[in-house]
């Protein structure tokens, strides 16, 4: 037998071991049974029988009373109410970069997402090729036009010179001439006058016969008739023909000053033209337009539940419309949050209310800028929910923040010092009263209606019913049968029905729009109903609306016909919700940029036929329709 074996306990000896090492074993494990139950007692003393400034009890007791049951000592202390919300980072100041090029263009060259630059610096370059053909062609047009407008003015230069040569010039030559005729005419007649008179002379003595007086007599005749004829072509002239001929000239000359007008005009619009094209040549060429980082505006249509997008792809190659967001460019040096609250506690907010605003492992503080009075547009999934966009401005430096980052905001509403605070379990709500239970006596429980103040879904500012030193139950419901009564809402009575709903109510019978059908429901518009409502139809609500799985709820033509705010009878893009602008292309089928009656009656039968073709097929919850245009 080796040495190891020799020196090795036997079997006997090792249960002698373990029978008196046992006793040993117990109490350590009962001593650690009691350590734990302390450390259970010691935690549920700390949750339940004291409180925090702010959130729980300022200084409580854990006492126990007959029945176990938890208590609190009311006592004054501090209570903190804050609205807590999630939210996104975004810039206060932010660019969008848009195409300026008439008709679309196409990408060439864009920076990579993300990067940050600098003003100035070229961010996309765009497709010009078919720009600077238009352009070269405009030259040419704008050559002729300069070409036409300077003969325009030259014609009008003559026509003027044309107007002042006749009224200085030709006419004053034709006056003289028409003088000198009369002139010349009158020394004809007197020359005549003359000869007749010496004829005759010579006829009564003999020397010159009758035929010769004859002859004189109609030489003066003749006199007398070119003087006459002389004068009136100086009266023509004076009378008429002036006037005429500068009515002519003058019509000419005025003439041809439109056609210079005219002229001007044409090559100034060919001018326009050519700056314009100039400028979108220019425009093919993108510069940011002030610092900041770069973010691609691919917006993602389609509808929820399809799996399917719609939305412009940016990217090296993609074709672009006239005034398409190609970029964003937020200033990272001015950020805010965009947060969404709740509609019940959106109503305690103010604007200038202090805020924290927790991003990452970073603090900052702020304040509240903007409530928005409308709720953002919540999804057709989930249309009850509604939610107001508040901004939340970041004070201070805000090194190292990017958009899109998310942050928890807690927004401060009251801080309140030296007040009756209780933890919310202590109180219970009962037919729209509030009542905690004081502890009155060994197993004996006295019910106080309280008067409540704010609260931070932690205590309960108590300003009448309980006293500072009062002890409440921290459990009233399992500990008093009383406080687990279901008591009916206090409401109107039978006679009080005209102070809640107006003197008027149950006196007057529906109007004839309002009238029930036979199955007891209010009738709808004609075009409110969807198409192929019948035994085939799917499955619709109360009021004649098409169900889809997943709680899906049809809206008729009149909930969106609501969003034409200004009463013209058709949906702007601008008054339409974002459901709607995700398929407004496929919506807007007569492409004049408005939805009608007619179109949102089409689009709601488009979305009851998927309906009805997706429950006929077994569609399960995901085959919920996109909404108005899902298809």
């Amino acid at each position: 037998m080796s040495e190891n074996s020799e020196t090795r306990p036997s079997a006997d000896e090792l249960v002698y071991n373990f029978r008196r090492e046992r006793p040993t074993r117990r109490l350590g494990l009962v001593a650690l049974g009691g350590l734990l139950f302390a450390a259970m007692g010691l935690f549920g003393w700390k949750m339940y029988g004291q409180s925090e400034p702010g959130g729980s009890n300022a200084s409580g007791s854990g006492a126990v009373n007959a029945g176990g049951a938890l208590t609190h000592t009311v006592a004054k202390g501090r209570l903190l109410v804050t609205v807590v919300a999630a939210g996104n980072m975004e810039s206060a100041k932010n660019v969008e970069v848009k195409c300026q090029v008439a008709g679309g263009t196409t990408i060439l060259k864009i920076v990579p997402e993300g990067t940050e630059v600098e003003a100035g610096e070229l961010l996309v370059t765009l497709d010009s090729s078919t720009i600077e053909d238009q352009l070269n062609a405009q030259k040419i047009n704008l050559g002729k036009a300069q070409a036409s407008k300077i003969q325009a003015e030259e014609n009008f230069g003559a026509a003027e010179i044309a107007v002042q040569e006749y009224a200085e010039g030709i006419y004053v030559k034709e006056l003289q001439t028409a003088e000198a005729n009369i002139n010349i005419a009158q020394e004809n007649l007197r020359s005549s006058e003359n000869l007749l008179e010496h004829t005759r002379k010579m006829s009564r003595k003999g020397f010159v016969t009758s035929l010769q007086v004859e002859a004189d007599e109609f030489s003066v005749e003749r006199s007398k008739l070119e003087l006459q004829s002389a004068r009136t072509a100086k009266d023509v002239l004076e009378k008429f023909s002036r006037r005429k001929m500068l009515k002519e000239l003058e019509a000419k000359r005025e003439a041809a000053g439109a056609l210079v007008t005219s002229e001007q005009a044409a090559f100034n619009l060919e001018q326009v033209k050519k700056a314009r094209l100039e400028r979108q040549l220019a425009n093919c060429e993108i510069k940011a337009p002030q610092n900041g980082i770069v973010i691609y505006a691919n917006d993602q249509g389609g509808g929820r539940g399809m799996g399917s997008s719609s939305g412009v792809k940016i990217e090296e190659g993609a074709t672009v419309r006239d005034a398409q967001t190609i970029l964003r460019l937020p200033d990272l040096s001015n950020m805010q949050v965009k947060m969404t609250v709740h509609e019940s506690k959106v109503e305690r907010l103010k604007v200038g209310m202090p805020a924290s605003v927790k991003i990452s492992d970073r603090e900052f503080q702020g304040k509240i800028v903007t409530i928005a009075n409308q709720p953002e547009p919540g999804s057709w999934m989930n249309a009850n929910l509604k939610e107001y966009a508040t901004i939340v401005k970041i004070g201070g430096e805000a090194d190292g923040l990017k958009p899109a980052m998310t942050a928890e905001v807690e927004v401060l509403i009251a801080d309140l010092s030296d007040i009756l605070t209780v933890p919310v379990s202590c109180v219970v709500e009962q037919g729209g009263r509030f009542n905690a239970w004081v502890v009155s006596g060994p197993n004996k429980f006295e019910r106080r209606p309280l008067t409540v103040g704010l609260t931070n879904d932690k205590v309960f500012e108590i300003k009448d019913g309980l006293k500072e030193g009062d002890v409440v139950l921290l459990n009233p419901k399992a500990m008093v049968e009383e406080a687990r009564k279901e008591e009916p809402r206090t409401g109107p009575q039978e006679g009080d029905t005209n102070k809640k709903f107006g003197a008027a109510a149950l006196k007057s019978e529906p109007n004839g729009s309002e009238k029930k059908s036979h199955g007891g429901e209010k009738k709808v518009a004609n075009d409110d109903k969807p198409a192929g409502a019948g035994p085939n139809a799917p499955a619709t609500t109360s009021g004649g609306q098409p169900k889809a799985a997943g709680g899906f709820k049809m809206p008729t033509v009149a909930e969106i016909m609501k969003q034409d705010t200004d009463g013209d009878g058709k949906i702007s893009k601008d008054e339409a919700s974002e459901q709607l602008k995700s398929r407004w292309e496929q919506n807007d089928t007569d492409g004049d940029g408005f939805l009608d009656r007619k179109e949102a009656k089409e689009m709601v039968d488009r979305i009851t036929k998927f309906i009805k073709e997706r429950q006929a097929g077994g569609g399960g919850p995901g085959g919920a329709p996109a909404g108005p245009g899902g298809q």
